[in-house]
């Protein structure tokens, strides 16, 4: 299977104010594995960027001056993601502003969905780990990924940050040898043998919570359910 790991950044955070497109960052895999091929683009947006956004991801408007217009790009970007499952983090975002950039061509190369599938990696996230903070860089930390150059948001940094994280995320053990050898995984990788404990060994203490502690950690997932429902610029 073809996946194109995607992300953009923008001059603000709602493309039905106007706000525009001005980077995309494209990482491929194939069959799970990264192929080495990308794309990555700025883009002048005609319109200024919003404080706000150049706080987030530091492209200022003097740097995109110069550089070509999504309508000069978008054969080559087409090309590129045609016909593969886009990976996205918060992906109604991106495709969103897309969707709009393409719109804007009167119809030339109709939406992303008459091009692509979609996989959210933020939705995705919030099922495997319903309660936690699962932003980019909460997913970082929790797999092990190595993000310590995303001082600031770049697409293709982004992209490619992601990428590692999906495959974590999507990975894991995927075979088990019960003959107690080790094997190989359906993704290549060496799957351990089993490790079995000694019959004898003495059984663990079993620590319940209390009533108090459950009813905090009630709370505590209430108040992340809510936090994560509001509206933040996407991480």
């Amino acid at each position: 299977m073809r996946e194109v790991v995607l992300d953009t950044e923008t001059t603000g955070i709602d493309p039905r104010e106007g706000h525009r497109i001005i980077e995309i960052g494209c990482v491929e895999l194939l069959d799970r594995r990264l192929t080495g091929r990308h794309y990555h683009v700025y883009i002048n947006p005609e319109r200024e960027v919003e404080e706000g956004a150049i706080a987030v991801h530091g492209i200022t408007n003097e740097f995109l001056v110069d550089k070509p217009r999504f309508a000069d790009v978008v054969d080559d970007f087409m090309a590129f993601i045609r016909g593969a499952r886009l990976v996205i983090h918060n992906a109604a975002f991106d495709v969103g502003f897309i969707d709009s950039e393409l719109d804007r061509l009167k119809g030339n190369h109709g939406r992303i969905a008459g091009h692509c599938s979609v996989l959210d990696t933020l939705q995705m996230a919030r099922e495997r780990h319903p309660g936690q903070r699962n932003s980019l860089d909460a997913l970082c930390k929790r797999y092990g990924v190595d993000n310590s150059q995303r001082d600031l948001h770049g697409a293709l940094l982004d992209a490619e940050i992601l990428a590692d994280v999906y495959l974590l995320l999507t990975g894991g053990q995927t075979a088990l040898s019960l003959a107690g050898q080790g094997g190989e995984g359906a993704d290549g990788n060496q799957v351990s043998a089993i490790q079995r404990l000694p019959a004898g060994r003495p059984a663990l203490a079993v620590i319940r919570a209390s009533q108090s502690e459950m009813d905090a950690h009630q709370m505590r997932l209430e108040a992340l359910a809510k936090a994560a429902g509001s509206h933040r610029w996407p991480e």
